[in-house]
């Protein structure tokens, strides 16, 4: 069963949209474990519109279970994750302005920026996992820059499902195939929900873990955030 990472950030952006601190970010992030979530996810951004540095350390002594920050590796941003000790580090190429993360790296390209970015990950023992499309080379050259896990960005997948989800899973499949080859972990992640996340985990061979955030959050509107994080589950459940 791939475990559920919850991505707080939604939260975080509602609190800043008046001020104060409702909804509290670190109380949901405690709710979510406690309603069966097995990670919190979050994504730090340069100018602080939804988590701020300040969420990040007040969330890792308190979290129970595994704690997963994502972005940019920028010069700030490696000082704060190295100084906080996640349990893992999901590095993004979002530039600083991106609405969200909308392309994985080009491993090849970056070759030896990223290698840098988890020799230093790792000398801090922090698990690294490079956010990547579905292209066999991209996920290659992921493996020789040294990460420990991939995280298939899945916005393809998700809009080309309702039309013919056989179609859309393939490259995935692929891709994890590959990935396995390599011996690298599997992460997923953007823009998966409760219509299409049990197709992806279930056709996916050796996923670990998938980050929801927009689509559970919204969800929880509906569905009370218990209940929510139940169904999604449930979608994770073989």
């Amino acid at each position: 069963m791939a475990r559920l990472s919850v991505n707080i950030n939604k939260i975080a952006t509602l609190r800043n949209s008046r001020g104060g601190n409702i909804p509290n970010v670190l109380q949901t992030a405690l709710d979510c474990e406690k309603f069966g979530a097995q990670g919190i996810t979050v994504h730090p951004r340069p100018d602080e519109r939804h988590i701020r540095r300040s969420d990040v350390f007040e969330l890792k002594p308190a979290l129970a279970t595994e704690f997963n920050i994502e972005g940019y590796p920028s010069v700030e941003f490696i000082k704060l994750v190295t100084t906080v000790k996640p349990h893992q580090v999901t590095l993004v190429p979002d530039a600083p302005d991106a609405l969200t993360s909308n392309q994985g790296w080009d491993t090849v390209k970056y070759h030896a920026f990223l290698n840098e970015v988890i020799k230093e990950c790792k000398a801090h023992h922090i698990r690294t996992s490079i956010f990547v499309g579905t292209n066999p080379i991209v996920i290659e050259a992921a493996a020789k820059a040294g990460t420990d896990r991939v995280e298939l960005y899945t916005e393809p997948y998700a809009a080309q499902y309702p039309q013919n989800k056989e179609k859309a899973i393939k490259p995935f499949v692929e891709a994890a195939k590959v990935a396995l080859e390599c011996k690298l972990g599997i992460n997923a992640g953007h823009d998966l929900n409760l219509m299409n996340l049990r197709f992806f985990g279930d056709n996916i061979p050796g996923l670990l873990e998938v980050s929801i955030g927009h689509a559970l959050i919204a969800d929880a509107l509906y569905f009370g955030l218990e209940k929510t994080i139940g169904l999604y589950l449930a979608c994770l459940t073989p």
